[in-house]
């Protein structure tokens, strides 16, 4: 039995909840039928009228991987294309196909539009690759102008290259990567929904998502949900969501002080309080279940997590009306996923308040994608997935999501998701994101269908030595960091 479960504290987390009585659904913005017709301009295209967002074409260029070949021989080409800066990288021996990659959400210098190269770069020069990667003409969590820029890119490969000299024929073959925010990007640029929808359409031959949003939308549900349970599981439960600001920093204020016995040194679980043992016991369940890395992560994305706390549910603007919606989510601060709800949990589960999506929120629409595109789990390629196991910012209940999603439309034959056994947000290592990538490209080429974990299994996920297959250690991709102090692959 887990050390967190089965305290004194139930009695306290289901009184406290009772006091309040039997707490009514919070809207989710102002009604709205969803329909076109709807005269409000949305913030982020206030954002995009106003030109607020940016190229700074001198940050675009990029220099070889090496100086010596046959990286000093490439073909490098940068530029603007609709608004958004791109990159663009072909070897000499081009073997004919071209790999996008796509960045993730920009959290710092919002204005500025930037292009990421993809970690890796390498194994697709050596491989003979051309790559390409684009800025996007908007940041925030703007989906659906990722994958039409990023598209639009693809579909300009050649003619940027005739522009610079080089004449080279359609590409075979696309592919797609991208991490994060990129990651949604990337699995739903194969979807039958995106490819029947978009302005700019590439028909992928396959897509290897990694640490992405492949849940989409439930990423916003898992927050609210955060900000739910911190609120009920520290005495002071809410009767509405979304919050205000004012609220949302009072409520965070409260659990801080009554879930840690001192947050500013030890957010970590051996700081925290007997009611803090329950929301580290429903946290776990809401972000995935039990798994290794748990411990170590709960500490690590506090600061984040509850700095979503105010958020409104129109994504940053990128919707009109809240798209939250946490009346699927269970909340389990005594069993596990794979166990009954005990009294308590029911009892706790029937009074928390609700946050319920208005209608049409993030509907079709009759002018391309979704304003955030989804991942049905409707595809006809292959796609191999990565996910950092500790993750709390894109948690892998987002890969349990995708498969469920997958299996539920007959495309789980055509999926392969692995674990790597990480703490943070996309802390793979070069060779982590190497092998994901190559073993998409070799599959879909008409190599063996490759390995993967299995996320759906609570017992399989939390075994302790979950993950190890397919985890490779070395410096973490981008930022030269070993990683240390993790709980060891090697049987005790």
């Amino acid at each position: 039995m887990n050390a967190f479960r089965k305290s004194a504290l139930t009695a306290t987390v289901v009184g406290t909840l009772a006091l309040t009585g039997c707490l009514s659904g919070g809207g989710g913005g102002s009604s709205s039928s969803g329909e076109q017709t709807d005269t409000r301009i949305r913030l982020q295209e206030q954002r995009v009228e106003a030109g607020f967002f940016s190229v700074d074409e001198n940050t675009l260029p990029f220099p070889a991987l090496e100086d010596q070949a046959p990286y000093n021989t490439t073909s490098r080409w940068s530029g603007v294309l609709n608004g958004a800066g791109y990159r663009v990288e072909v070897p000499e021996n081009w073997n004919g196909m071209l790999v996008m990659y796509t960045h993730g959400f920009r959290t710092s210098n919002v204005d500025q539009l930037t292009v990421d190269t993809p970690p890796m770069r390498r194994y697709l020069l050596d491989e003979g690759y051309a790559w390409a990667a684009s800025s996007y003409s908007a940041n925030f969590y703007d989906v659906r102008a990722g994958l039409e820029d990023t598209n639009a890119l693809a579909l300009a490969f050649t003619d940027i290259a005739a522009e610079n000299g080089r004449t080279l024929d359609t590409p075979d073959k696309y592919y797609i990567t991208g991490v994060s925010m990129g990651g949604h990007i990337a699995a739903a640029a194969v979807e039958r929904e995106t490819l029947a929808t978009a302005n700019n359409v590439v028909n992928y031959a396959g897509s290897a998502p990694m640490c992405g949003v492949v849940g989409d939308t439930e990423l916003f549900n898992f927050f609210a949900g955060y900000t739910i349970a911190l609120a009920a599981l520290s005495g002071n439960p809410i009767d509405e969501f979304p919050l205000t600001q004012e609220e949302a920093t009072t409520i965070v204020a409260n659990a801080r002080a009554v879930l840690w016995n001192d947050y500013s040194t030890n957010k970590f679980p051996n700081g925290l309080t007997q009611p803090g043992l329950a929301f580290y016991q429903t946290l776990k369940n809401l972000s995935g279940g039990e798994r290794p890395m748990y411990p170590i992560s709960f500490g690590l994305f506090q600061d984040l997590l509850q700095s979503f706390a105010g958020s409104d549910g129109s994504v940053d603007g990128i919707l009109l009306d809240s798209v939250v919606d946490t009346n699927a989510l269970t909340y389990r601060f005594e069993s596990e996923l794979d166990e009954p709800l005990t009294t308590d949990e029911i009892n706790f589960n029937s009074m928390i308040v609700k946050a319920t999506a208005t209608e049409g929120a993030n509907g079709l629409r009759d002018d391309g994608l979704r304003w955030i595109p989804k991942v049905n789990g409707e595809f006809d390629v292959p796609v191999v997935t990565a996910h950092t196991i500790g993750d709390l910012f894109v948690p892998i209940l987002m890969e349990q999501e995708y498969a469920r999603r997958a299996a539920e439309n007959g495309s789980d034959g055509l999926l392969v998701q692995r674990a790597m056994r990480a703490p943070g947000h996309c802390d793979f290592t070069e060779a982590e994101f190497t092998a994901t990538l190559a073993a998409m490209l070799n599959w879909e080429q008409g190599g063996p269908k490759p390995g993967g974990d299995d996320w759906l299994t609570p017992a399989t996920v939390a075994d302790p030595l979950f993950g190890c297959t397919y985890t490779i250690d070395g410096p973490v991709a981008g930022n030269n960091v070993q990683r240390s102090n993790l709980p060891s692959c090697t049987p005790p």
